[in-house]
Parts: C-alpha cells; structure tokens; sequence
C-alpha cells in the first residue's frame, strides 16, 4: 500500500470532495491524516490502488507532494507501545517521517528506511 499526501483549501468540503472523488473511482482509503496549518490542511491518505489514485487526484487538479511506500505493523492498545515501536526505529537510526492509524487499527508509517523498519518490526 501507498501512502499519498496532498495539500488542500482549509475549507469545508475539501475531505469530502477527495473522498469522494476516490470512491467514484473505486479507490478505497485504508487510512487517513489530516490537519490544518494556515490555511492549508495537508493529507496523508493510504489507498490499496495508488496508480488509480494518482490518476483521479491529478485529474481533478490536486497536487500530489509524494507518494511512499508504507510500512504496517500491529500495534497493542497498551500503555507505552507507540514507544517501544518508535524507540525501537530510532535506535537503530530510522526516521518516522509520517504516522497514523489506518481503518482496522494498525500502525502507517512512511520511514526513511523502509527495508530496515521491516526487518526490525
């Protein structure tokens, strides 16, 4: 899976436009960042068909800023386990550079070292 940011308006009905524009192209989102920071509200979406993603998104004239691979790894809800996870990467040199939770719970990450952070996790 791929993880896929853009940058929107910080207006009401952006999300909904992107979601929807995915979902009448058949693109389900596994998971989903988004915040807002003057006026601007970056988004990292996780689909299961990036190719056809990409087509829509560009198509209807939303940049896309980068398209990763992402690693996914269980995560406990305990106290502490997103520690153990992140100190676990860092210790061994790797950069978390975007995290969220997809649909069913598991941890997205964008690293800069996807083939290490596999073999650790």
């Amino acid at each position: 899976m791929k993880d896929i940011a853009v940058i929107l308006r910080d207006s009401p009905g952006t999300l909904a436009d992107l979601c929807e524009l995915l979902a009448e192209g058949g693109v389900n989102i596994e998971g989903i960042s988004v915040t807002t920071y003057k006026g601007e509200c970056p988004i990292h979406v996780l689909v299961d068909d990036a190719g056809q993603a990409r087509e829509i998104l560009e198509k209807n004239w939303m940049e896309i800023i980068s398209e990763r691979e992402v690693l996914l790894s269980e995560i406990s809800d305990e106290v502490g386990a997103l520690g153990k996870i992140s100190r676990r990467l860092a210790d061994n040199d790797i950069n978390i550079e975007v995290i969220y939770l997809t649909i069913t719970g598991d941890l997205a990450m964008v690293v800069d070292d996807l083939d290490k952070a596999q073999w650790l996790l």
